[in-house]
C-alpha cells in the first residue's frame, strides 16, 4: 500500500464520523501523490504525513452564558491548533450551528496550506462554536463572546495563536472577544485580527477575502487567454466575502448578477447593487427578500439555485459543499469558463472533478480565498510595528500576494506534471514549504 493510502486509512480510522475532515484530507493527499511518491522513503521515516494530518492539539470546551430572559445557555466550542511549523497558528473563529469537531478540523487542516501559500509566516489553526448569533441581541452576543474568551485566552497570544473572524464573527464579535482578552490578560497586543480601526485593525481587512478572490481570478483568466472584464459572474453568499467579491468584480469590469443567503437567492440581470446589498446585510442584518423588495429588476427565489444562472465565472462564497455535481453540470452546460472558490471547500470532490474534466478553470479556496488571512497577517505586522498603513498600501500588498499565489500554484502544477490542475498545484506548493520546515525542526 502506498504511503498516501496508508495515512488516509489511518485518518479515517482514528477520526470516525468526521466526513468534512475526511474529505479535506483525501483531497489534499490525493493531489500530493506526485510530491510524496518522489520522496516517499524519507517522508515515511519521518512520519511526516501522520504529523501533518494530526493536530498539535484540539481544545474543546463548554461556553455557558446568560440570555436576555435570565436563562443559562450552553454551547460547545473548539480551537484546533493544527501546525505551527512556519509561524503562529492563524485561523478564524466560526459561530454557526453546523460547527463540530469535523468542521473545525477540516478548516484548520486547509488553513495550513492556505497560510503557507501566502508566503507569510503563519501556521494553520481554526476555532468556533455551535452558537448561532442570528436573532440574538447585542447583549446576548457580548455575554457569549466574553464567556468564550474566558476559556480561549489560555491558549492564544500574539506569538502563539492569532484568531480572526469567520462565518458569524464580524467586527462586533471581534471587539467583544478582544475586550475580554484584554480585561483578563491586561495586555494590549495583536492577539486577534479583524479588529476595529480604532484599536489596531487594518484598513482593507474587511474587503480582503473578496478583493483577493477577484485579483486571483483575473490573473487566472489572463494567464489562460481570457479577460475578466465584460464577463457575467455568479456569486453565492451574501456575507463579507460575497459582498466585496461583487464590489471588486464591478471595479474590474465584470457584471455580478447573483447572491444568496441561507433562505434563498437573488438574480438581478442588471447586476447586483452593492450599496443596497450592504445596507440589507451589514446595516439591517436582514434577509435578501428586502433586497428584492427594493430592487425592481431583482428576482428572489427560495432555496438554492444560483448555479442555474448562465455565467462566465462562478464564485462560490457561502459555505462548504454548496456546489454539487448537478450544479457543476449546469455550469458546464451554460458555458462557464472559470470557478474560483471564495469559501472553504464549497465544491464537492465529484463537482470539482467534473469541472476539471470538462475544461473549466478551477482554483481551490486555499489559494483563491487566501486574501483574508494574508491581510490578517499584514494586520499582525502593523500591530507589531505599532503602525497603520493606508488602504492603498494594504490593497497593493494584497494584490501582489494574490498574483504571486497564482503563479506559484501554476508553477507547482507544471513541475509535477499536472499543468492546469490548480488543486494539485495549490496543495503541492503549500505542502512543500511546510514539509521543509517540519523536516528542518526535527521530530516534534
Amino acid at each position: 500500500m502506498s504511503y498516501v493510502d496508508e495515512v488516509y486509512g489511518k485518518v479515517v480510522a482514528q477520526n470516525p464520523a468526521q466526513p468534512e475532515f475526511h474529505q479535506a484530507v483525501k483531497e489534499v493527499l490525493e493531489s500530493l501523490r506526485p510530491a510524496i511518491e518522489s520522496n516517499e522513503g524519507k517522508y515515511r521515516r519521518e512520519a511526516l504525513l501522520e504529523r501533518l494530518t494530526t493536530p498539535d492539539r484540539l481544545i474543546q470546551f463548554r461556553v455557558s452564558w446568560v440570555d436576555d430572559q435570565g436563562n443559562i445557555q450552553v454551547n460547545n466550542a473548539y480551537r484546533v491548533q493544527f501546525n505551527n511549523a512556519i509561524g503562529p497558528y492563524k485561523g478564524g473563529i466560526r459561530l454557526h450551528p453546523s460547527v463540530n469537531q469535523s468542521v473545525i478540523k477540516f478548516l484548520g487542516f486547509e488553513q495550513i496550506f492556505k497560510n503557507s501559500l501566502t508566503g507569510l509566516p503563519i501556521g494553520g489553526g481554526k476555532g468556533g462554536s455551535d452558537f448561532d448569533p442570528k436573532g440574538k441581541s447585542d447583549r446576548e452576543i457580548m455575554a457569549f463572546c466574553q464567556s468564550f474568551m474566558t476559556e480561549l485566552y489560555k491558549y492564544i497570544g500574539a506569538d502563539v495563536d492569532v484568531p480572526a473572524g469567520d462565518i458569524g464573527v464580524g467586527a462586533r464579535e471581534i471587539g467583544y472577544f478582544y475586550g475580554q482578552y484584554k480585561r483578563i490578560r491586561g495586555l494590549y497586543e495583536g492577539v486577534l485580527t479583524g479588529k476595529g480601526l480604532s484599536y489596531g485593525g487594518s484598513l482593507a481587512r474587511k474587503e480582503a477575502t473578496g478583493y483577493g478572490l477577484l485579483y486571483l481570478t483575473e490573473e487566472l483568466m489572463k494567464c489562460n487567454g481570457h479577460q475578466l472584464a465584460g464577463k457575467t459572474v455568479a456569486v453565492s453568499g451574501a456575507g463579507n466575502v460575497a459582498i466585496y467579491a461583487i464590489q471588486k468584480a464591478w471595479q474590474l469590469g465584470a457584471k455580478p448578477v447573483t447572491c444568496s443567503d441561507s433562505t434563498g437567492w437573488i438574480y438581478d440581470p442588471e447586476g447586483i447593487d452593492v450599496a443596497l446589498l450592504r445596507e440589507v446585510k451589514e446595516v439591517r442584518r436582514a434577509r435578501l427578500t428586502e433586497y428584492a423588495a427594493a430592487r425592481p429588476s431583482a428576482v428572489y427565489t427560495e432555496g438554492k439555485g444560483v448555479w442555474s444562472i448562465k455565467c462566465d465565472v462562478a464564485l462560490p462564497c457561502a459555505t462548504q459543499n454548496e456546489l454539487l455535481l448537478e450544479d457543476a453540470k449546469l455550469l458546464v452546460a451554460n458555458g462557464c469558463t472559470a470557478v474560483c472558490e471564495g469559501a472553504n471547500m464549497p465544491t464537492t470532490l465529484e463537482a470539482t472533478e467534473y469541472l476539471q474534466n470538462n475544461g473549466v478553470l478551477f482554483c481551490p479556496g486555499k489559494a483563491a480565498n487566501a486574501g483574508g488571512v494574508a491581510t490578517s497577517a499584514l494586520e499582525m505586522s502593523q500591530n507589531s510595528e505599532r503602525l497603520s498603513w493606508s488602504f492603498e498600501e494594504v490593497d497593493a500588498k494584497l494584490k501582489g500576494i494574490m498574483v504571486n499565489i497564482f503563479h506559484n500554484v501554476d508553477a507547482a502544477a507544471r513541475e509535477y506534471g499536472a499543468e492546469g490542475n490548480y488543486v494539485v498545484g495549490a496543495n503541492i506548493a503549500g505542502f512543500l514549504k511546510v514539509a521543509d520546515a517540519m523536516t528542518a525542526q526535527g521530530a516534534y
